[in-house]
């Protein structure tokens, strides 16, 4: 069964980055697509980038809000999945998930087309 660790999250000041990282364990992640999703205080959880390799090519989905500023990436030797996260804003302030579609779905932005998540990673962005 495919479990996801989210780590990496951490406080920073505005203007700064960090790395997140998604690994996986009990299934490979070539052929999913990986979402990143956030969810603030008091808001509903919304989707953040998106990675699947599919065949030979990468096929990658952002959020309007943080295009420019987070890129996603993967290892497929260590199954592990990165969000790097620049130019941070006190509105970037979430919990950081990271989940998977059924193997073989293209990238999407919407929670609820996906199944298994992480238990998440906590990004504060304060001066």
């Amino acid at each position: 069964q495919l479990q996801l660790v989210e780590s990496g999250g951490d406080l920073v000041q505005p203007g700064g980055s960090l790395r997140l990282s998604c690994a996986a364990s009990g299934s490979t992640l070539l052929g999913y697509a990986v979402g990143w999703f956030r969810q603030a205080p008091g808001k509903g959880r919304e989707g953040v980038s998106c990675i699947r390799n599919f065949r030979n090519s990468v096929e990658r989905t952002n959020a309007d809000s943080v295009k420019g500023r987070f890129t996603t990436s993967r290892n497929n030797a260590k199954d592990t999945m990165y969000l790097q996260l620049n130019s941070l804003k006190l509105d970037d302030t979430a919990l950081y998930y990271c989940a998977v579609r059924s193997r073989g779905l293209p990238c999407s932005l919407i929670p609820e087309e996906f199944e298994s998540w992480g238990q998440g990673t906590q990004v504060t962005v304060s001066s």
